[in-house]
């Protein structure tokens, strides 16, 4: 079910549209479709975003406006899973930090991490080397 669509705007804006905005308008960085009921496709998409450079403040408005709490990433976390049944994620937390990977993390010399003051900080930091090529496009999260 498409309940609308988030887009990216070239300002760091996230607009929600009900019809499909057009992907190659030069104003636009990564359309998202939405469905209300898929938590992790709110995950996926406010992680995404704020990777690819929206403004923080809007994020950390869906964020509370969609329940994305660190709390609620735990359960997300728990959930994600890669196409073959593999968990996607491993959350932990880090002294005072998030601390983000995939499940096939061996060390921070040889894996990706994303390190954040929250879970969804962390998660964008993971995301900036290719979060959604990795699970993202498989589970549905987002099309450009």
């Amino acid at each position: 079910m498409n309940d609308g669509y988030y887009y990216l705007h070239t300002n760091g804006d996230v607009i929600y549209k009900k019809f499909e905005p057009e992907a190659d308008s030069p104003f636009v960085v990564k359309v998202w479709p939405v469905n209300v009921e898929d938590r992790a496709q709110a995950w996926l998409i406010a992680i995404e975003a704020l990777a690819l450079g929206a403004r923080k403040q809007r994020i950390d408005e869906l964020a509370r406006k969609w329940g994305l709490t660190d709390e609620d990433a735990l359960l997300f976390v728990k959930h994600a899973r890669l196409s073959n049944g593999t968990p996607a994620f491993r959350l932990t937390r880090d002294g005072d930090k998030w601390c983000a990977t995939y499940h096939d993390f061996i060390d921070l010399q040889t894996s990706h991490a994303g390190f954040g003051d929250t879970a969804l900080e962390a998660f964008a930091e993971l995301a900036k080397p290719g979060l959604i090529a990795r699970y993202g496009q498989a589970q549905g999260g987002g099309k450009s």
